[in-house]
């Protein structure tokens, strides 16, 4: 079956092109001069792509966009804008838009644009929808699922945010594998990992002789996703520099790689995550606000374990079973006692600490029955500014910054004052653990300590995982 095309254009010599470059890909089209022949054309005959100016003379594309997406759920609609006018193609994108061309047109942006969108146009939206990889039944995470199948289908960048270890990643793969673009390369970098003065061959590639060390051609990430989803994690972690070329690249569609004198057209879609807060992050200077206005074009929100309790008895379930997978024996059960202790924690560290705990429990065990004094949790995080009956933490919360303690009246809550000591170093540890991501070296450096001794008191505090 031929596919069709319907064209929203007042320009006839814009139409005319788009037309003869649609026709040599084999697809069938349909003209439109203005919003109202193009709902006439819509209600006449069915397609598998719109595209429409944004200016046009009875009205405002955008208005197109908001009509396709309430009467034909499934058509994805791309909108072309005047040069420069990103905020415009922005806008378009968060009312519905599956992407977007800039004038004058490029042709092989065109082409893969439309094969991108006719390939989403012939996802068949199944009664029973493809599962995601992401464990849970809580109402938050449902609801997160079916925003992943929704944004699956779209092309607009996807800023990801939430807490350290709650699941960024994991997120931003299923919405890569749910989409058009699963067949091809799904490419996660951590910003923050990458030393600053290889950041940009890194992201673009460099040419043979371009610097010191350069003894061949190597292509970046942007041509390594080619036709995929780049992934940006802790985007945050960008130098301003770094920030400016990442800009031009996502607006421009191409990239430059160093020493070259050519620019590369690229097609990849860009999802980032952080779990600092961006918005911050922009206010205080350290985050274009540009860069920003481009990334977070639709916000996805992970929710940390703490907000969805229900699950993480099913989560440590999965986690066991798959550990015990990997090395061929029975999966260990959880005592009612081990299921309280994991379901009154406070996981500062999310699914990870979760996965850590599990895994530091899966191994000090007995007899294949993982109890409450194989998890190591100590109750650590915790608040020591609350009464707590006998050696019970569990209700007790964060100690915040300049917070008033009464001490002598802290320490009736513990054996010893050694006992709330070792308490309190144990949040201090954590706390530096989970902003350092668990690396344990920064750690050190932050706690103004050598290795060795954060080692040491991790070994004495029960807290080395390794």
């Amino acid at each position: 079956m031929t596919k069709r095309v319907l064209i929203v254009d007042d320009e006839p010599d814009i139409r005319e092109l788009l037309e003869i470059t649609l026709g040599r890909m084999q697809l069938s089209t349909e003209t439109a001069a203005n919003i109202q022949q193009a709902k006439e054309k819509l209600r006449q005959q069915e397609f598998q792509l719109c595209l429409t100016d944004m200016r046009l003379p009875d009205g405002n594309g955008l208005e197109l966009v908001e009509h396709i997406q309430q009467q034909y759920t499934g058509l994805p609609v791309a909108v072309i804008t005047a040069h420069g006018s990103i905020d415009t193609a922005i806008e378009s994108m968060k009312a519905g838009a599956f992407d977007f061309l800039t004038k004058p047109v490029d042709l092989n942006h065109l082409r893969k644009l439309v094969t991108t969108a006719i390939q989403t146009a012939q996802i068949v939206q199944p009664v029973t929808p493809k599962t995601t990889a992401i464990i849970g039944q809580s109402s938050i995470i449902e609801e997160l699922i079916s925003n992943i199948h929704k944004l699956s289908r779209s092309q607009a960048p996807i800023y990801i945010s939430g807490e350290s270890g709650s699941g960024k990643e994991l997120v931003a793969r299923s919405i890569h594998e749910l989409g058009p673009r699963a067949s091809k390369p799904f490419i996660a970098v951590n910003c923050g990992a990458i030393p600053r003065e290889l950041m940009e061959s890194e992201f673009f590639g460099h040419k043979k002789g371009s610097f010191t060390g350069a003894h061949q051609d190597k292509i970046g990430l942007f041509q390594a996703a080619e036709g995929g989803t780049l992934f940006f994690d802790e985007v945050a972690d960008l130098p301003l520099d770094m920030q400016v070329k990442l800009l031009r690249a996502i607006q421009e569609k191409s990239i430059r790689p160093v020493g070259a004198s050519d620019e590369i057209t690229t097609d990849v879609r860009i999802l980032c995550a952080t779990h600092k807060s961006l918005d911050l992050e922009v206010k205080e200077g350290r985050f274009r606000q540009d860069l920003f206005y481009r990334l977070n074009v639709i916000q996805l929100a992970v929710p940390s374990l703490r907000e969805r309790r229900e699950d993480i008895l099913l989560l440590a379930d999965y986690v066991l079973q798959k550990i015990a997978a990997s090395i061929g024996t029975k999966k260990p059960e959880l005592t009612s006692d081990a299921k309280q202790k994991l379901e009154s924690y406070r996981f500062p560290g999310n699914v990870r600490e979760l996965e850590n705990i599990l895994e530091r429990a899966f191994t000090l065990c007995e007899s294949n029955r993982i109890d409450a004094s194989d998890l190591l949790l100590n109750n650590q995080n915790y608040d020591l500014n609350e009464k707590t009956s006998g050696s019970s933490l569990s209700s007790l919360k964060p100690i915040q910054q300049n917070q008033d303690v009464n001490y002598p009246d802290l320490c009736s809550a513990f054996e010893s004052i050694d006992d709330y000591l070792q308490q309190v170093e144990k949040i201090i540890l954590m706390n530096a653990l989970e902003k350092s991501r668990w690396n344990k070296t920064l750690t050190a450096k932050k706690l103004g300590i050598t290795f060795r001794s954060l080692r040491y008191r991790l070994q004495k505090l029960g807290l080395d995982d390794e």
